[in-house]
């Protein structure tokens, strides 16, 4: 379950803490799991990007890859390599080792599923070839407002360098503030 919520009040007690939270709209969920041990995971709350913006991103992918006359997958992973956000597990980035050969990278370059960004290590394996390290990209659907404001915002200086037009500025600032609720 996730919901929104606020520390209101912080307690300390021996051995930890009894802690007060405001939950925004959730009432019955929280009734079965009053007096049980609970697992926590306290993020600051980011609101979830509009579909006008997620719309507005892929659109501009499209012409884009018209433009530079490349696939929509090779163009959407340039983008995430240069404006995306690294993911990470226990606060530590995840990597890939692949073999350094040009069928993998171009495989790595149109994957629409896997994000992947090559780094400047390449080591030679025990079997005499070639690997490359790469580190996983989190997809724009798993951005917050915040990052996917600034991959769009990377999507769009992209775009006008090679004479896309994109929204007036007074349009591309309504649609972020419905991003960000």
């Amino acid at each position: 379950m996730e919901c929104k919520a606020q520390i209101k009040q912080i307690h300390p007690t021996i051995g930890g803490a009894d802690i007060t939270l405001h939950v925004e709209g959730v009432l019955d969920p929280l009734d079965t799991l009053m007096n049980r041990d609970l697992r926590l995971k306290l993020v600051q709350w980011r609101d979830k990007r509009s579909k006008d913006a997620n719309g507005y991103f892929y659109a501009l992918v499209d012409k884009l890859a018209n433009v530079l006359r490349v696939s929509k997958p090779y163009v959407h992973n340039l983008m995430l390599r240069k404006y995306g956000q690294i993911q990470k597990v226990d606060d530590r980035p995840v990597w890939v080792v692949l073999p350094e050969t040009e069928e993998v990278l171009k495989k790595v370059e149109e994957e629409d599923t896997l994000h992947l960004k090559p780094t400047s290590e390449v080591k030679e394996g025990k079997d005499g070839k070639m690997y490359r390290t790469y580190l996983l990209l989190k997809g724009s659907h798993e951005l917050d407002s915040r990052a996917f404001s600034i991959l769009l915002d990377g999507i769009i200086s992209e775009c006008k360098e090679v004479g896309i037009e994109t929204l007036p500025p007074e349009d591309l600032a309504r649609l972020k503030a419905m991003a960000n609720g």
